[in-house]
Formats: structure tokens, C-alpha cells, sequence
């Protein structure tokens, strides 16, 4: 008997046909805790889906992942972009920065296989692409956020800007000029750094001369971290601002008492502001045993319309179920309903603000909704 069930289970094993999704995100490197964050929420949507033992074409399907690790750096993404679609991918969740997911997203359109990336880059939809699509809002609304609470709540009237020349950090630098002006700020200076720049030492004593109330820095949280001790040893008097790519526990670890008062947009809520957060972290922790990070729940959503799109369509076929990933209309961990505009952003989706306090990151009153 033990035989024939075997037999049996092998021989339905053969008939669910595997259909395979590209996942390129950086596993190594400085970005690794982010990428595989990420990686975590689209392993728990590819187990749901599959649990479901869902049916396409009148065939049994299982959703496979090949994964490729893309160390956050243009040209690695542009050859994980290219090994992926020798695979025959029908999709991609990813990139995750945005340096990585505008080259790869060329690569992508030209195969004609629809990409749901964590990058927030405006310019990365903006491309004229039918087969870009995002998991979270862009900078634009990011920058309207911290910029506002800059003008607002703490009553500043000049800003200095750093950024670190990488896609990513630069776009968000210049979205954040924008609106800081917007709102009547001055502009007091513009630096460069790079992104592994450590030492910003002779960059922040040129920015003291023009006594800023604030510096923004469009960057992540390693070189933030140094930059929020150095302003300190510097004795400069004026507060360092970011975006999501800040907000974690690494900057908090690694700035130490420097961090207190730092201030960080984030297009990533909070899990108890999600409208099924409380669900997916109990799904989460039984599942990986560790906590919820930053990016997992929107990864797990992007993954989620990709499939159901499939589903809807009744087809794997990139060409076929497109159309149906543009009209998603579904509930979603992070959004009440997930949603695409013709750019293929979110049509739903909300910024809000946080400051250091005692050493932890607390939700600020402003927020603004797309």
C-alpha cells in the first residue's frame, strides 16, 4: 500500500506543471538584511498560492522561484535580468533599489515580462514600459512628507541636501529639493557622497559653513549612521533627515545616542496600520520564526497580484495575463485594495513620518495619502 501511494503521489507530482518567477534582490552585501526581507514575503506568497493547489488552463500548477542575488549594483542586476529571462521566467518580483531595477526593467520590457519592484524611483514607471509595476508609492509622495513636516512641525527655513549619486539616493535628493522649495524652504547647499561613502567629515564641515537647520540625505541607513556620529563629533547643530532606506534597527544600532532626533519618511506603514497586518504576522512568525522586518508584507502583496492575475486570466503566459496585472483590483496585507494606474503605481497607498525617540523609531502625526 505504502508503494502504490507513493507511486501514486509521484505521478500527480508529475502532472502540476511548474511555472517559473524570477526573484532578483541582493542576498549578500550591505543590503542584504533588505533583500532578504523581501525574499521572505515572496517565499510566503509563493507557499499560499501554491497551497491552494491552484488550477490554470485546466492543468495543476505550482509556482517555482528562481532566484538571483543582484548585491544592489547595476551591473550585476542587468546580468541577473538577463540569466532570468534565458530561464524562461513568466515573471519577476524585484529589483529592489531602484539603481538596479531601472536597468533590469529594459530587459524585462523587451522580453516582454511583467516586473513588480520594491524601487521607488519615479522615473522607473515613467519609462513608457507596459510592464512595470510597483509594490509601494515613489519618492514624490515621500518627499512631500518629510519636506512638509520639515516646514510645518519644526518651523525650519534652511536645508542642506547630501545624496550618494546612486539612482536611488539621487532621485529622492532631487524629488526632495522640489517640494522643500514647495514649501518655501531654502535650499543652503548640495553635496555628493557615494554609496560607500564612510568618512563625511570634509563634506559636513563645508555644509557648517552655511548653517543649515537640516540636512536631508538621500542615501541608506550605513553611511546615514556615520553621518548622524560625524554631525554630532562636528558639533553641527541641525537635524538629519532620510527616507525609508534609514528607517531601520541597522542605523539605530550602528548611530548609537547620534540618532536621537533623526527624522525618516517612510512609504512603508507601520503593521498595525495595515488593514491585514495583525493576520500576515502571525502567518509570518509561525512561518520564519523571526519577526516581520520592513519591506516583507509589500513583497507579499506584488507577489499576490502577479499570481491572481495569472489566475484570472486562466494563463501563465506574460502576454496574456498582463492586461489582468494592469486592472488588479484585489484586498491586499498593506492596502485595502491593491490597485494599479496606467503608470502601473499604486493607486492606494500612504507616507508617513517618524522620529528617533529614546532610541526608537515613533510614528509621527502627519500623513499623506496618494
Amino acid at each position: 500500500m505504502l508503494g502504490i501511494s507513493c507511486s501514486a503521489a509521484a505521478q500527480n507530482a508529475q502532472n502540476i506543471a511548474e511555472i517559473k518567477i524570477g526573484c532578483a534582490v541582493p542576498i549578500t552585501g550591505g543590503q542584504a538584511h533588505y533583500g532578504r526581507d523581501f525574499l521572505n514575503g515572496v517565499i510566503l506568497a509563493v507557499e499560499d498560492f501554491n497551497a491552494t493547489a491552484p488550477v490554470i488552463e485546466g492543468k495543476p500548477v505550482r509556482i517555482v522561484l528562481r532566484m538571483q542575488d543582484d548585491r544592489a549594483d547595476p551591473q550585476m542586476a542587468i546580468r541577473a535580468a538577463k540569466n532570468l529571462v534565458d530561464q524562461n521566467i513568466k515573471g519577476v518580483l524585484g529589483h529592489f533599489n531602484s539603481g538596479t531595477t531601472i536597468p533590469a526593467s529594459h530587459i524585462y520590457a523587451q522580453a516582454g515580462i511583467p516586473q513588480i519592484a520594491m524601487a521607488s524611483a519615479p522615473q522607473y514607471t515613467q519609462q513608457g514600459f507596459k510592464t512595470t509595476f510597483r509594490m509601494l508609492a515613489s519618492d514624490l509622495q515621500q518627499s512631500a512628507s518629510v519636506s512638509a513636516y520639515a516646514a510645518k512641525k519644526l518651523k525650519l527655513e534652511r536645508v542642506a541636501i547630501v545624496d550618494d549619486r546612486t539612482t536611488y539616493g539621487r532621485g529622492l535628493a532631487d524629488q526632495f529639493k522640489t517640494a522643500a522649495q514647495a514649501e518655501g524652504l531654502k535650499i543652503v547647499g548640495r553635496e555628493y557622497s557615494n554609496d560607500k561613502t564612510i568618512d563625511f567629515k570634509a563634506l559636513l564641515t563645508r555644509l557648517k559653513r552655511s548653517h543649515p537647520q537640516a540636512i536631508f540625505y538621500g542615501g541608506v541607513d550605513a553611511q546615514a549612521a556615520a553621518m548622524a556620529k560625524q554631525m554630532r563629533a562636528l558639533r553641527i547643530n541641525a537635524v538629519l533627515m532620510g527616507s525609508e532606506g534609514i528607517k531601520s534597527k541597522a542605523f539605530l544600532k550602528v548611530a548609537g545616542p547620534a540618532a536621537e532626533g533623526v527624522i525618516a519618511s517612510s512609504i512603508c506603514l507601520p503593521l498595525d496600520k495595515m488593514p491585514r497586518g495583525k493576520e500576515y504576522v502571525e502567518k509570518y512568525e509561525k512561518r520564519f520564526h523571526q519577526k516581520v522586518r520592513i519591506y516583507s508584507p509589500y513583497a507579499y502583496d506584488g507577489a499576490m497580484a502577479m499570481f491572481t492575475a495569472m489566475k484570472t486570466a486562466d494563463s501563465t503566459e506574460p502576454e496574456k495575463y498582463l492586461p489582468y496585472l494592469a486592472k488588479t483590483e484585489m484586498p491586499a496585507v498593506t492596502v485595502e485594495t491593491l490597485a494599479y494606474d496606467e503608470h502601473g503605481d499604486l493607486k492606494q497607498s500612504e507616507a508617513i513620518v517618524y522620529k528617533v525617540v529614546h532610541g526608537q523609531w515613533e510614528a509621527q502625526p502627519i500623513m499623506h495619502k496618494k
